[in-house]
This record gives C-alpha cells, sequence and structure tokens, in this order.
C-alpha cells in the first residue's frame, strides 16, 4: 500500500495520478479492507496530495462507500469525518455526501435520529458555495421528519423554526406541505391540542390528489381527519374548542371516523344540540328578552328556530342560574321578562338624595354665614 501511494505521488501529470490514485481507490473499496481504508484517506488528506486532487478523490470514495459493508461503511465514514474537520471548509461537498450516505444507512435501520444528527451536522449557511433555500429548506424539514420519528419534537421544532422563515417563499408544493404535517406534529406531541387540530384540519381539506410527484391518497387526508378530531376531544374546554367541535361534527367525512362516536359525544349536548349551537340560542334568548316584556313559547320557539318546549327548557334553566330575570307560565304558556331598568333607578334615586342632601348642608352653611369649600 505505502509503495502504491509512493508511485501515485510521484506522478507529476495530474490527470494520470488521479486516475492512478482511483486505481488504488478501487481495490481498497473491493477489498471491503478497514485498515486501508483509513491508510487512504490519512494519505489524500496529507500534504504529499494536492488539494484539487484530494477534493475529487475524497468525492469518489464518497460515492462509492454504499459498496462497503454497513458496519464497515459507518465506521470508514465517521473516521474520514473526523480527519475531515480540521479543513473541513475545503471539502464541504465530499462533507456533504458523506453524511448523506450515512444518513441514509441509518434511516434503513429505523435509526431516526442518528440519521436526523448525521444530517443537522451540514452546514447550510456556508459561505464557501452557494445554497440555495429549496436545498436548505429541504434538509429542514427532511432532518424535522427523521427526529419526528422518533417523537423528539424539541429537536425538530429547531427545524422547522428554521423552515419557517424560508416556506414563506417557497413554490415547492409538497415540501411546504410536508413542513405542515410536521408543524401540526410537533403542536400535538408539544400538547398543543388545539392548535394542533386546526393544522391537522387545513391539511384534511386539500383538493389537489396530487402535488407534484408526491400523490395525496384519501387514507391520508382520513388520517389527518381523524388526528384532528383527537387533538380536539383532548385540548382544554374553552368557546375555541367548542366551535372546532362543532365544525367538525357538522363535517360529513367524520361520521366515517372510528372515532366518530366520541366526537357525538363531545360535540352534542343532552338535547342533542352542539355547544355552539347551545350559546348562540341563549345568546339570541338573553337577546329578546330586552326587547319583550312577554313572549309565548310558540313565538320564542319561532324567533329562536327551535321546538317551543325547547325554548321553554332553556329559558327555564337561564332563569334558575340566574342569567336572565323572569319568569314562566306554564298554565298560559309564556315567559314574562323582568327589567333590570328597576335597580338602574333605584340606584339613580340614591345617587339623587344624596346629592339633595349635599346642597342642603350647603344652603345651611352659608345662612349661618360659614366659609363653604370650594
Amino acid at each position: 500500500m505505502e509503495s502504491a501511494f509512493a508511485s501515485a505521488s510521484a506522478i507529476g501529470d495530474q490527470r494520470q495520478k488521479i486516475e492512478e490514485y482511483k486505481h488504488i481507490l478501487s481495490s481498497v473499496i473491493a477489498s471491503n479492507d478497514i485498515v486501508q481504508a483509513k491508510k487512504f484517506i490519512d494519505h489524500i488528506l496529507s500534504d504529499d496530495v494536492p488539494l484539487v486532487v484530494s477534493r475529487q478523490l475524497l468525492q469518489t470514495f464518497a460515492q462509492e462507500l454504499g459498496r462497503l459493508e454497513a458496519e464497515n461503511q459507518k465506521e470508514i465514514a465517521h473516521y474520514t469525518l473526523h480527519q475531515i474537520q480540521p479543513r473541513v471548509v475545503s471539502f464541504e461537498e465530499q462533507v456533504l455526501v458523506i453524511r448523506e450516505k450515512l444518513a441514509e444507512l441509518y434511516e434503513s435501520e429505523q435509526l431516526w435520529s442518528k440519521a436526523a444528527q448525521m444530517l443537522s451536522g451540514i452546514d447550510l449557511d456556508s459561505g464557501m458555495r452557494v445554497i440555495d433555500d429549496k436545498f436548505r429548506l429541504t434538509k429542514c424539514v427532511q432532518i424535522a421528519r427523521l427526529y419526528l420519528e422518533d417523537d423528539d419534537a424539541v429537536n425538530a421544532e429547531a427545524f422547522i423554526n428554521k423552515a419557517s422563515f424560508l416556506v414563506s417563499n417557497s413554490q415547492h408544493e409538497v415540501l411546504n406541505l410536508q413542513y405542515k404535517v410536521c408543524y401540526a406534529r410537533i403542536l400535538d406531541l408539544k400538547r398543543k391540542f388545539l392548535e394542533a387540530a386546526l393544522r391537522y384540519y387545513d391539511i384534511s381539506q386539500i383538493e389537489k390528489r396530487q402535488i407534484g410527484d408526491e400523490v395525496i391518497d384519501e387514507d391520508a387526508l382520513e388520517q389527518a381527519l381523524a388526528a384532528a378530531v383527537t387533538c380536539t376531544i383532548l385540548a382544554a374546554a374553552g368557546p375555541q374548542r367548542s366551535r372546532v367541535l362543532a365544525t367538525l361534527y357538522k363535517d360529513e367525512r367524520c361520521s366515517r371516523l372510528k372515532i366518530y362516536p366520541i366526537l357525538q359525544k363531545k360535540a352534542l349536548l343532552p338535547d342533542n344540540f352542539t355547544v355552539l349551537d347551545r350559546a348562540m340560542i341563549e345568546h339570541n334568548l338573553l337577546s329578546a328578552s330586552k326587547l319583550y316584556t312577554n313572549i309565548s313559547f310558540d313565538e320564542l320557539g319561532t324567533l329562536l328556530g327551535i321546538a317551543p318546549h325547547k325554548a321553554e327548557k332553556i329559558a327555564s334553566r337561564m332563569i334558575c342560574e340566574d342569567r336572565m330575570r323572569g319568569s314562566i307560565d306554564q298554565v298560559e304558556a309564556v315567559i314574562h321578562f323582568e327589567d333590570d331598568n328597576e335597580e338602574l333607578q333605584q340606584w339613580d334615586q340614591q345617587i339623587f338624595g344624596l346629592c339633595q342632601a349635599l346642597n342642603d348642608v350647603l344652603d345651611s352653611m352659608a345662612k349661618k354665614g360659614l366659609a363653604i369649600p370650594v
């Protein structure tokens, strides 16, 4: 091996020198010998080999790595990256190829985080070579997706945040969709269920069935819709959750989901109204109480767009809970509303009485010649 290196190094013509080294590299790869491979790396990175030649040989070596056995490939790749590190600026293209090859190997073994870590070592902000935004976005999304395979939302979020600065100007629909999916999954893993539900639901409404080379099948959209339902059910109670529940319940696609019975229980109240519908009815009933002195059950039902007996039931509950002032005459089937103005008038009279008493005191002081403070 040493004599072969010396022979190749002594060749004056650069093209012949490269061909001779490639011949040595072929024998090294064919032998699958780790020791020889490490010697070859050490030699081409030494001062005996010009940088131009080193780059070409290392590029060829990186592309041929896949021919080695998996374990040997890992050891040689890591060794090469370690040896290159002091001069990494001079071999950025070669490092890129090696890291991508090693990431593919880890991914094939389902070692997702290791694959992500390998790709994250690529310098995406290098000033030594031209890198377009599409490449940066591709790598950030790819790394995030790999971390998410291991449910690592923290590291995935770091790369999705980097991608967020690039995706707004991206015209690549597949990448944009992958970004949206990653972002929704991160929110889901971070237990921001309501935000995740909205993202999943947005994805489930994609109308295109083919984006670029990627085919969007119905199963994927149904999976996104199911995730939206699950996240909404898990979300903390509140007005926004109620609105999302109502939206999902009214979406006909949800009726085909296995989780639909749970959605139905969460979205519907005992009287078969959704939380949102109930809130709207109560709001309208409270508004009616400001306009009417009394109203029959039939008229109130027509006004609210519900059955008269349901209108009576909702009104009685609001009165019992002191959310509306009034009384119900079940014999006459009429609701009487009480005006809150009586309390306001009483308050005004009390203020008037206080002002009158103060005025009397000031008049008395004036008659006695006492100074009145201003």
